[in-house]
């Protein structure tokens, strides 16, 4: 099993290096081919600064040697991390004193695992990977649910007659592993499928070859990413780029068993011992947040300083994926940032009651009441 995991990792990495090489090509006009969202939101919301111009301005006029932090990614330099990477270069952490290094993830990067092991200060992970981690022993905290909603599809050409879970039975669905078939598995027991009989699961690269190729009946995809990899190929039949209409989409979100996905998380053992990393986590996540509202209504900005930071995906693709992650973090109803109790009551029951190949559900049991907190996010408003 771990031989085979490992040439897994090696074939994604592989697969994702032509991914970006391919994409780097991409039309760098700046045009998007989605529509640009401009979504409003309660001041409240927004992480803008009204309310706390008073506080920024007494840190900066205080600062004399700023707290040096690390962020650990997910994945590979994109516009999925826009608000961190605006944040920093809009000046967002340096007005709160701090110094942020933003660490890259990759295929065999366990974020949640960094922290825990005191690599980095906080990361980034999606709930119930973090969750698990945190069931395993990890002591990590969600302290900012920055996605609201989740981004996760199933992609299939129009002949599959693919639109809903059910669909899925006899069929060759796509997916990464890596604890991103979670929605899969669960939108399969919804329907009432048994994953090791009704359907054929096959490992799926980081991109979309396996789809193009005819190989796989739908494949697994992001909104800010993978589904626009499509978009940006051509069909062999007609020499013109594949169109939405040429495609069916299940949101997983509208089958009911989306599950949260990216938060930042902290050390719960630091958040109770030590009055100045929890006091840091306020001033980085306010600052965080406010470098995601800018991008809200800076889209293109954010798109131009996430490729200078060495993004290989391309202009368009950029423009593409600030705007659907923009869906995903906006309209917040709790505001940005805060963790809504029945989204996470519902990842997290989806993550106890959903069996994989093996028969184990991701969760054993309910997680702590510890497990998240809006303290941190409530206190940076103030």
């Amino acid at each position: 099993m771990k031989n085979r995991l490992v040439k897994r990792l090696a074939v994604g990495a592989v697969a994702l290096s032509l991914v970006a090489a391919a994409c780097g090509d991409d039309n760098d006009s700046g045009e998007s081919t989605a529509d640009t969202t401009a979504a409003t939101e309660e001041t409240t919301a927004t992480g803008d600064t009204t309310a706390t111009a008073d506080t920024t301005a007494a840190a900066a006029a205080e600062c004399t040697e700023p707290t040096k932090v690390k962020l650990q990614l997910q994945w590979f330099i994109q516009a999925q991390f826009a608000g961190y990477f605006a944040a920093q270069d809009q000046g967002y952490y340096a007005d709160q004193c701090l110094d942020v290094e933003i660490v890259e993830g990759g295929v065999d990067i366990v974020p949640q695992q960094q922290l825990a092991d005191g690599a980095v200060d906080f990361a980034l992970s999606w709930v119930p990977k973090a969750l698990a981690s945190r069931e395993a022993g990890a002591n990590i905290v969600n302290i900012a649910q920055v996605f609201q909603r989740s981004g996760t599809l199933q992609v299939s050409f129009k002949d599959k007659a693919i639109t809903s879970a059910a669909d899925f039975k006899g069929k060759k669905i796509g997916n990464w592993g890596f604890g991103n078939e979670f929605e899969i598995f669960a939108a399969l027991t919804k329907a009432g499928l048994d994953p090791a009989k009704d359907v054929e699961l096959v490992q799926q690269q980081f991109d979309m070859a396996a789809l193009l190729a005819g190989d796989i009946d739908a494949a697994e995809a992001m909104t800010y990413n993978e589904y626009a990899q499509v978009l940006e190929a051509k069909n062999p039949e007609t020499g013109e780029l594949y169109k939405p209409e040429d495609l069916n989409v299940v949101s997983y979100e509208a089958e009911g068993v989306g599950m949260l996905q990216d938060a930042i998380w902290a050390s719960g053992e630091k958040l109770a011992s030590d009055e100045a990393y929890k006091a840091t986590a306020v001033k980085f996540v306010a600052a965080s947040l406010k470098g995601w509202a800018y991008c809200r209504d800076n889209a293109e900005s954010c798109r131009d300083i996430v490729v200078a930071k060495g993004s290989k995906l391309g202009n368009s693709h950029q423009l593409w994926q600030m705007n659907e992650v923009n869906k995903l973090i906006w309209p917040a109803s709790g505001g940005v940032g805060a963790i809504d109790a029945a989204a996470w009551d519902r990842t997290a029951a989806l993550a106890q009651e959903t069996k994989n190949l093996e028969g184990k559900t991701v969760l054993t049991k309910a997680p702590d009441a510890e497990a998240y907190t809006n303290d941190i996010v409530t206190e940076g408003r103030r």
